[in-house]
């Protein structure tokens, strides 16, 4: 199939007005091997420019899903788009999309326009190879192992998994140092990840967010892969759940908790942040105890901890993330 005629419901300016998610819309058949990236963006200039370009030479493609922005992300996409062809592919989505843990998507169906889990799903389906990841803009990749991971994918060397990997929390301290934020060091715990997409792939409705649903995928610690800069932005990347109009919203308690600490580690000493149950649980993972699957991707992960240690120094090297606000 010639990608360049996938089938869109974008108009010739790449706006999407109205659009439904149905499985059909995957487009299974019809993929070609490879990897792509989906991104859905909302005022994602503070780190937009660095999650893509430090990705776009590990995929085969990322898809920007942009709405609701105010700032400069439209901009910064065409700009890329000029730059790295079609290998970056922009589009915007029009209709105002309830963010998490508003009662807007508490009570909207999931195959609305306005709802995340159509918004998700959309941006999913404009992929068009056999494997997808959902990238975040304040995603940074750990070049090396994002790329070891990607070239895994690639040989077929997971098989038909989903590949998961995870990311370190940075922060600034009061002090202005940069470090793993202590209330909450790591990223990903399964939510993220290369898998082969499927009829039964898609994002699905919960109360509280979108769900990703795998399906019959079983998924897999492939080890860090990224930074996380969402607390390096302003109010600790919080200012896009709409806060000030749901003030009930559980993602309003969890700012409120983040604030009250902002202490800091150096990523040297993240190891220092494992709890009693975490220091557990990678004990079990390394005599080989079966955990459920939950459970042992978290144990992976601080067990993988030295990984993200040893990757610090090539973050610094490209040039520090802006300051911790």
């Amino acid at each position: 199939m010639d990608l360049a005629h996938w089938p869109t419901p974008a108009d010739a300016a790449g706006d999407i007005a109205t659009w439904r998610f149905t499985p059909d819309a995957l487009n299974v058949p019809a993929r070609t091997p490879g990897i792509s990236a989906f991104m859905r963006i909302r005022d994602g200039e503070a780190f937009l420019e660095r999650a893509i370009r430090s990705h776009v030479d590990h995929v085969d493609e990322i898809v920007a899903l942009h709405n609701r922005c105010a700032d400069r992300t439209p901009d910064i996409l065409a700009r890329l788009a000029q730059e790295f062809g079609p290998r970056l592919r922009v589009y915007r989505y029009l209709p105002d999309v309830f963010p998490p843990g508003s009662e807007g998507h508490r009570r909207e169906p999931a195959d609305s326009p306005a709802s995340l889990v159509n918004y998700y799903n959309l941006s999913l389906c404009l992929t068009r190879f056999s494997h997808a990841m959902k990238l975040d803009d304040d995603h940074v990749a750990m070049q090396a192992d994002f790329a070891s991971i990607a070239r895994d994918v690639r040989r077929g060397a997971y098989g038909a998994e989903m590949s998961c990997f995870s990311g370190v929390n940075l922060a600034r301290g009061r002090d202005g140092a940069l470090g793993a934020f202590a209330a909450d060091p790591l990223a990903g715990a399964g939510d993220h990840g290369i898998f082969p997409v499927r009829p039964d792939t898609f994002f699905v409705h919960d109360t509280r967010f979108e769900r990703f649903r795998r399906g019959a995928l079983r998924r897999r610690f492939r080890g860090f892969a990224y930074w996380h800069l969402k607390y390096l932005k302003d109010d600790l990347g919080y200012s896009n759940y709409d806060l000030a109009a749901n003030p009930d919203s559980r993602y309003a308690r969890r700012l409120e908790t983040l604030k009250a600490d902002r202490r800091v580690v150096p990523v040297a000493e993240l190891s220092t942040l494992m709890r009693a149950k975490d220091r557990a649980l990678a004990a079990l993972s390394a005599a080989h105890v079966p955990l459920p699957e939950k459970l042992a991707l978290k144990a992976e992960r601080w067990r993988a901890a030295p990984q993200a240690v040893a990757a610090f120094p090539a973050l610094i090297a490209e040039g520090e993330p802006v300051q911790f606000r």
